[in-house]
């Protein structure tokens, strides 16, 4: 069923319009790893119709003015539980200790990391992203440090000949990529977007949009994209 079920919306996809989504998420966001392995299937079963921009939502600025209600957050001691629980409910491996060892004071030099990659190309930017999630998930490394930025940057340059490691030192902390980072903390506040990872649907050259906001299943996503299309 689930075989014939992935044909159907191949075939659908494959003969419909073009998708545009806008990835909203942050370096930092547990819950944004656990649906990595959702991002990438998106990727895989709809290609070339599928085209993705990771924008970056900016979620933690520092702790003295950070205060997460939902979840009693105020101190980065208090943010492992936070991690835990997401493990726990969704099943993906992840490793708190970062929190009582070497705790990131802000997300903001990784979002800013990730832009500057961006400047390569999205492409770049979400692998990017995807080792910088890696480095501080399961590697416990503190990616709010400029050198953990940049022995990512290195690793993925021996991985992808097509990055530029040396381009991505000299902008990292260039006027560019601080403006497209703020210029995505100000596209995330225009849509409203509180709660990460959220990803907005359009069907390029219609005013077909949907906005899912949370972690969800594979299948829940597609059969939007479905009726997105459908109309």
């Amino acid at each position: 069923m689930e075989k014939q079920a992935t044909q159907k919306r191949n075939k659908s996809i494959n003969t419909g319009p073009h998708l545009e989504a806008v990835y909203y998420t942050d370096p930092l966001c547990c819950w944004s790893w656990a649906f990595e392995p959702v991002i990438r299937q998106l990727m895989n079963e709809y290609g070339e119709q599928l085209s993705m921009r990771y924008c970056m939502g900016g979620m933690l600025s520092g702790w003295n003015n950070y205060h997460d209600t939902l979840h009693a957050v105020s101190r980065p001691i208090q943010m492992g539980p936070v991690w835990m629980q997401a493990k726990q409910l969704s099943g993906c491996e992840l490793n708190d200790t970062i929190w009582f060892t070497d705790p990131p004071a802000s997300s903001y030099p990784a979002c800013v990391a990730v832009k500057c990659a961006a400047l390569q190309s999205e492409q770049v930017a979400a692998q990017y992203l995807f080792k910088l999630r890696t480095a501080v998930m399961l590697e416990a490394k503190n990616i709010a440090k400029k050198e953990v930025l940049m022995a990512v940057a290195a690793e993925l340059a021996n991985e992808n000949p097509l990055f530029d490691a040396g381009k991505f030192a000299a902008q990292l902390t260039s006027q560019q990529a601080i403006d497209a980072f703020r210029a995505d903390m100000q596209e995330t506040k225009y849509r409203g977007i509180r709660r990460f990872p959220s990803l907005l649907l359009q069907v390029t050259g219609t005013k077909k949009s949907l906005l899912l906001t949370g972690n969800r299943p594979f299948e829940a996503i597609a059969s939007c994209i479905t009726q997105l299309v459908s109309g």
